[in-house]
């Protein structure tokens, strides 16, 4: 299985736990339990760590949004909205995991946005190259998976069938994650009045349309797989997409008792990552903790007590965080989604939950 993050905020935003660490260390708060009331199910050991597993050293890409392009194409397709300039992904990809790579560090400590997605692969379909490597992009939308589509080599024809030939011919990979975010993209852009072919890829949608475009896109994927006329292993359908102000992501797995990889959420443990607020990812023994203090000007006692903390908590702005495991060492910021749930982010950064349903569910 995969790792990946995804941030979103209406506004601007090292930790010992980041994307980037979860290459051979996890950290799995609430997943292991056999209370319902944590959302996790009956669960074993062994199951959890079949769904999340250890090394994931097989690529790292990494997308962040900007005006820039919005702002040197003024006349293209997309180039501003009543919100303001579109923002348009920037991307990095490499072949082996980011830990120590100087670039990846000079990119984040150089970079500001308010949309970042990050991804580490284990691959489970495709050689280890670029073209493979997640997150994938079409227009101004960014996808990427942690899972995999079951007996995918034996449904990829009819997927690439459904598709649209622009999302067809724009795969460059050969991957079922690629795969599912073209099909992804073919039910997104497939509505009136949203322009034709690339064009669409630029319009704005809804968080509804989105949402809806998603759960199409699980159950087409299901639907192929009850044609093959065999027992089908389950699909374990964690994915994320965001168009740089909104974002849905889904944990899922068609399955009556088995969890899917884990998935968490929280609006508040941007605060703890930023370096700006008083408090540390890491706690007070993380790089820029310390033992002892209440926090400069503010007055803000913090479990990290960040000494180059120059802005309040109360400053910071709305946000949420979807990701494959906590960021952060405080527990209580972090909440694990239930199992076929879908998180909807709108562009104020309000939060809705939605059932995922499949074909043949057990009801």
């Amino acid at each position: 299985m995969c790792r990946w993050f995804a941030y979103i905020s209406p506004s601007e935003e090292s930790p010992a736990h980041a994307i980037s660490k979860q290459v051979n260390h996890h950290y799995l708060p609430f997943l292991l339990s056999h209370d319902p009331k944590v959302h996790a199910g009956t669960t074993t050991q062994a199951e959890v760590t079949k769904r999340n597993e250890l090394f994931n050293v097989d690529g790292f890409g990494m997308s962040w949004y900007t005006p820039t392009k919005s702002q040197f194409t003024p006349s293209a397709p997309g180039s501003s909205s009543t919100s303001g300039p579109i923002l348009h992904p920037a991307v990095y990809k490499i072949t082996h995991p980011a830990l120590h790579t100087t670039n990846f560090q000079t990119i984040c400590a150089a970079t500001a946005s308010t949309c970042v997605m990050a991804h580490i692969r284990a691959a489970s379909t495709g050689v280890i190259a670029v073209v493979n490597t997640h997150p994938f992009v079409f227009g101004r939308h960014t996808i990427m998976h942690n899972g995999y589509i079951s007996s995918y080599p034996a449904i990829a024809r009819q997927m690439a069938g459904l598709m649209s030939e622009e999302a067809h011919t724009h795969i460059t990979g050969r991957t079922d994650s690629e795969a599912l975010a073209a099909l992804y993209m073919t039910y997104l852009t497939s509505g009136a009045g949203h322009g034709r072919g690339k064009d669409a890829w630029e319009a704005a949608y809804t968080p509804k349309e989105m949402m809806a475009a998603l759960q199409n896109t699980i159950s087409t994927i299901i639907e192929l797989q009850r044609t093959l006329g065999e027992e089908v292993e389950p699909n374990d359908l964690n994915v994320c997409v965001s168009d740089g102000r909104q974002l849905v992501a889904s944990r899922f797995r068609n399955h009556a008792t088995q969890q899917p990889p884990s998935l968490y959420h929280s609006a508040s443990a941007g605060v703890t990552l930023n370096r700006k607020y008083p408090d540390e990812a890491d706690g007070a023994g993380g790089r820029w903790g310390e033992a002892k203090g209440e926090m400069g000007t503010h007055g803000v006692k913090a479990e990290g007590r960040n000494p180059r903390a120059h802005k309040g908590v109360g400053e910071h702005g709305r946000h949420v965080i979807v990701a494959s495991e906590p960021t952060t060492y405080k527990k209580c910021e972090w909440e694990l989604i239930e199992k076929n749930r879908g998180i909807v982010v709108d562009g104020e950064g309000g939060v809705e939950f939605v059932e995922v349903t499949y074909p043949g569910q057990e009801v």
